[in-house]
């Protein structure tokens, strides 16, 4: 099931289609490979509300993982502590399947002019 909200023109997904059955990070990594620009997130937090917010405006329709909205959503943010080695664990991004990281690597990457190639690669960014 996805969703586009009118305010943000970002596609919401429920992150546990199937089953999680094994490895949460083994889950994530689908997950983040099934769509150019993916992010987990919880809703209510101010980073992840920021993340969302630059990559609509420049016109990039991310999927969206609200992990808090999610019953798989707490063994799944662990799985992403464990993978950045940092807490709080949300805003991850993925792009092309890749990590890019947290909202301090994604900032990094936009302001050093590297975000927008990594986007017209994945298909994610057109012009």
């Amino acid at each position: 099931m996805q969703y586009q909200t009118e305010s943000w023109g970002c596609s919401y997904m429920p992150s546990s289609r199937g089953a999680l059955g094994g490895d949460p990070l083994e889950h994530i990594e689908r997950l983040a490979s099934e769509n150019a620009v993916v992010i987990f997130s919880i809703s209510s937090c101010c980073m992840c509300h920021a993340v969302k917010r630059l990559f609509c405006g420049m016109g990039v329709n991310p999927t969206v993982y609200e992990l808090d909205e999610d019953p798989k959503g707490k063994d799944m943010e662990k799985a992403l502590m464990r993978l950045l080695g940092t807490s709080p664990a949300v805003p991850v991004v993925f792009i092309g399947g890749k990590l890019v990281g947290s909202m301090d690597r994604v900032m990094a990457s936009h302001i050093n002019g590297t975000l927008v190639p990594l986007l017209k690669e994945a298909g994610a960014l057109w012009l």
